[in-house]
């Protein structure tokens, strides 16, 4: 399994009934997907730079996808572009990955059998590999899940043992995660007032 696949089995886990939103999630899973593509050498990162590195082969094809979507161009692309980016429905695309490999299933109601429910992790190995993996309090995975609201932040230390690039990219997810709440809270605020002018308050 991959942290991003590991991370929404969390986020599905953790909190079933007060779901991530789904913008930060797709960012956290974009900067897992760096993270572990720095791990596999697909990547390194100069300061915020993506460079491409080696092109090796990569068991999990979301994963496959994203180290070949790489701007294999100077002056490259900067972490936090990359999240954008990369980032855009990407919840949705590892959901449906989940879905076709049967790691998750969607409830049916009694009393409509025939309309599909919210959908469920299922238990197998993958979900208790990311059980096991974030009981373990493992970095990495506690930093990206807290990024999204999701238990704790981790020690400093403990973050700053898995390495500079590490570091990098959860202060990018950070920086975004922030920035689409601002917008968010930017939007309502707008709605609030335009629905103030038509009742004429």
């Amino acid at each position: 399994m991959t942290t991003p696949r590991d991370l929404l089995i969390i986020a599905m886990d953790t909190v079933p009934n007060r779901p991530v939103e789904r913008g930060d999630l797709s960012l956290a899973l974009a900067g897992a997907e760096v993270i572990d593509l720095v791990e596999a050498e697909a990547l390194v990162l100069e300061g915020d730079r993506i460079v491409p590195g080696l092109q090796p082969a990569l068991d999990d094809p979301l994963l496959a996808q994203a180290a070949s979507s790489l701007e294999r161009q100077a002056p490259y692309e900067a972490v936090g572009d990359w999240l954008w980016r990369r980032g855009r429905g990407l919840s949705s695309a590892y959901l449906a990955a989940l879905e076709s490999e049967g790691e998750v299933a969607r409830r049916r109601h009694r009393w409509t059998p025939f309309r599909s429910g919210r959908t469920a992790l299922v238990d197998s190995p993958a979900r208790s590999r990311a059980a096991d993996r974030w009981a373990s309090g493992e970095p990495v995975l506690a930093a990206l899940a807290a990024a999204v609201g999701i238990g704790d932040e981790p020690a400093e230390d403990a973050v700053d043992a898995a390495g500079e690039a590490v570091v990098t990219v959860l202060a990018a997810v950070n920086d975004a995660v922030m920035e689409l709440g601002a917008v968010r809270q930017r939007k309502t605020i707008e709605d609030a007032a335009f629905d103030n002018i038509w009742r004429g308050d």
